[in-house]
């Protein structure tokens, strides 16, 4: 193998700093004032791991896919801006993981790529399915959580924290994977990529025909918390008395 294909997949997201709210009966975050991010998991890892494989000549092309309405565009082309070569934006608009999925695995179902990654999670709805889905739909291994990978001719290395330790995992191209921190080091685009970012083609595709699985009842903002109540040190019963009645934790 001279060089990989990879598709890096690009998810829209809240801002950390986005202000929650909802509107049309408690169904939909209220979008007024937002500010849309690349998923970070995305942006930070899988990008740029993505970008220093192709700078080392291990890949020859790294496609971008979004599935979304034209206001996706101002992140993926922030996208092409650190260094993608180019983008496709899939016309449709859903918070479905399966439909989600079943989009963008249609699309790269033609076009053989080598190395799919996606972020281990979106930092909004935090399902963590989006690649295994794909990986599914597409009969490829999959490697979740990956923190680290390397890469020699058509095998890929990928290794994963677990519960006391790491694990490191061989498999042969073509294959999924889901990246976490440790993958990569984050990126800022420069002037050269803001300007080459605006004529990289970025292209419109018609979605397939497909169910979603689940919808949106309705969002709730979590409980407010409660004050905080101060306990003299020299009035330990009290302590004890209102952490088993009261905070029901002993």
């Amino acid at each position: 193998m001279t060089g990989m294909k990879i598709l890096v997949c690009i998810t829209k997201a809240p801002d950390t700093t986005t202000k929650i709210a909802f509107v049309d009966n408690d169904t939909r975050l209220n979008e007024a004032g937002v500010q849309w991010i690349i998923n970070p998991y995305e942006e930070w890892y899988a990008l740029v791991r993505a970008l220093e494989l192709k700078e080392a000549g291990l890949a020859t092309a790294v496609h971008l896919v979004t599935v979304g309405k034209a206001d996706t565009e101002p992140v993926i082309r922030k996208a092409l801006a650190l260094g993608g070569d180019e983008a496709i934006r899939i016309d449709a608009d859903s918070n479905d993981s399966f439909y989600i999925a079943s989009q963008i695995a249609h699309f790269a179902r033609t076009e053989n790529y080598d190395l799919i990654m996606t972020g281990k999670e979106s930092i909004d709805y935090n399902n963590a399915s989006t690649g295994a889905m794909i990986a599914e739909l597409l009969d490829m291994p999959y490697i979740t959580h990956v923190s680290k990978l390397e890469v020699s001719g058509n095998q890929v290395q990928a290794n994963r924290e677990i519960e006391g330790g790491e694990e490191s995992n061989s498999c042969s191209v073509p294959l999924v994977i889901s990246c976490q921190k440790g993958m990569a080091e984050a990126r800022i685009p420069n002037m050269r990529g803001i300007m080459a970012a605006r004529t990289k083609p970025l292209k419109v595709v018609t979605p397939v025909e497909e169910s979603e699985l689940t919808s949106t009842i309705s969002y709730e903002m979590p409980p407010q918390k409660a004050g905080v109540k101060m306990v003299a040190p020299e009035q330990m019963d009290e302590l004890v008395r209102l952490l088993h009645e009261e905070a029901k934790v002993i």
